[in-house]
């Protein structure tokens, strides 16, 4: 059963939860949201229902499925919301009233979180970079740059040096149509560099980009300390198992199929719960497994269309519901050149426009090939939220 408070302020979203729960009248407001409880067994639905029409407040169930279970929307706000939860609880069910409770309390105190990487506390009431090093041929921004370990370490230092707090490395593209390369390719590859940056900077914080269990291992135990996983542990389950045992932080990412084919014409029922619940899911199991540190990715680009990318961006906000720190990978990716019709090396500016909306919307962690510029697009997010900084300049 999940859990997701959806933005229905914006009118076409609120037009497509309209069209699936049949709602005909119009109920739009400026700053509506909607509670959705989806795989809720229709008998208890009805009990639900009863309270919240008790309450007077407006809900809408969708039709029974094979599993006797259903979709149920309440529309309302935060505090129609708390009082629903207080309200399940009294009728006997902690389980979901807590549910609700803990989903409000993500999203409204997402900002008092914290997380910790490689020992190194990380409050979410600003937002981070990780800087993109791809010692691949085939990457699709930087593939072949950095193919030398002397290159790639001079680089990544560069990177550091521009105020990345933490390097990200990769070792097998996962660009659109990229084929898999094995797990002893992507060491020789990954671990000069970060033998060469820590013997260099011995406090930079390390992650990998990587799917293997094998490589994750050899990486952590070279000083990486956050492993950066695409497939969210659905390529080698193991990896969960071995980021528990270096008591590592993880990047869990969602991706539609594979990066050979993840373009190939990817469909969804609603992309943004689709994304929710892939995430939500992965991170309970990963938390049953012991794994303290969790940082999610939507995954923009992998195994979504051009207008789902903007989609995710726009309703951000939702993945606060998770209670993780939420990061995103915007770097000149196809979703700017084709919405513009620009190339790779146009998409600087677009790049650094799209990840400060990104912020706004609860990015904290942007993965970014330009540091630099992405830096303006956190202090510019700042002294938009905190202007009194300001007050003596």
């Amino acid at each position: 059963m999940t859990i997701h408070l959806i933005e229905l302020f914006f009118t076409d979203v609120f037009k497509r939860y309209s069209a699936k729960y049949n709602i005909f009248r119009d109920l739009y407001e400026k700053d509506l949201l909607g509670l959705e409880i989806r795989g809720i067994n229709n008998r208890f639905s009805k009990a639900i229902k009863k309270i919240i029409l008790t309450k007077k407040e407006i809900c809408y169930t969708t039709p029974i499925d094979n599993d006797n279970n259903c979709e149920l929307l309440v529309l309302g706000s935060y505090s129609v919301f708390k009082d629903l939860a207080k309200e399940i609880i009294a009728i006997g069910n902690e389980d979901l009233g807590q549910k609700i409770t803990r989903t409000i309390n993500n999203s409204v105190g997402y900002s008092d979180l914290e997380i910790s990487l490689g020992g190194k506390l990380f409050s979410l009431n600003n937002s981070y970079l990780f800087g993109i090093l791809n010692v691949t041929p085939d990457s699709f921004s930087d593939g072949g740059k950095y193919l030398s370990a002397e290159q790639a370490i001079t680089k990544g230092l560069e990177l550091l040096n521009d105020s990345a707090d933490v390097l990200d490395i990769g070792g097998e593209s996962t660009r659109p149509g990229a084929e898999p390369v094995s797990s002893e390719d992507e060491l020789n590859r990954v671990l000069p560099v970060i033998q060469g940056i820590l013997k260099q900077k011995p406090d930079a914080l390390i992650s990998v980009d990587t799917t293997k269990s094998l490589v994750a291992d050899s990486v952590l135990k070279a000083g990486a300390v956050i492993i950066n996983d695409i497939s969210g542990s659905s390529f080698d389950q193991n990896i969960l198992n071995v980021v528990k045992q270096y008591n590592a932080s993880y990047v869990l990412m969602h991706m539609q199929g594979e990066p050979r084919s993840m373009q190939n014409n990817p469909l969804y029922k609603e992309v943004v719960s689709d994304i929710y619940d892939f995430l939500l899911n992965k991170v309970e199991f990963a938390k049953k497994i012991g794994i303290k540190n969790i940082i999610i990715d939507p995954g923009i680009g992998f195994g979504k269309k051009t207008s789902d990318n903007y989609e995710i961006i726009k309703r951000l906000n939702e993945f606060k519901g998770i209670g993780q720190p939420i990061m995103i990978g915007l770097s000149k990716k196809s979703f700017l050149g084709k919405a513009l019709n620009i190339t790779i090396d146009e998409r600087d500016d677009p790049t650094l426009i799209a990840e400060t909306i990104a912020i706004k919307n609860g990015a904290r962690f942007i993965r970014t090939h330009n540091v630099k510029k992405a830096k303006y697009a956190i202090e510019l997010n700042n002294y938009f939220d905190n202007p009194e900084l300001l007050n003596n300049v």
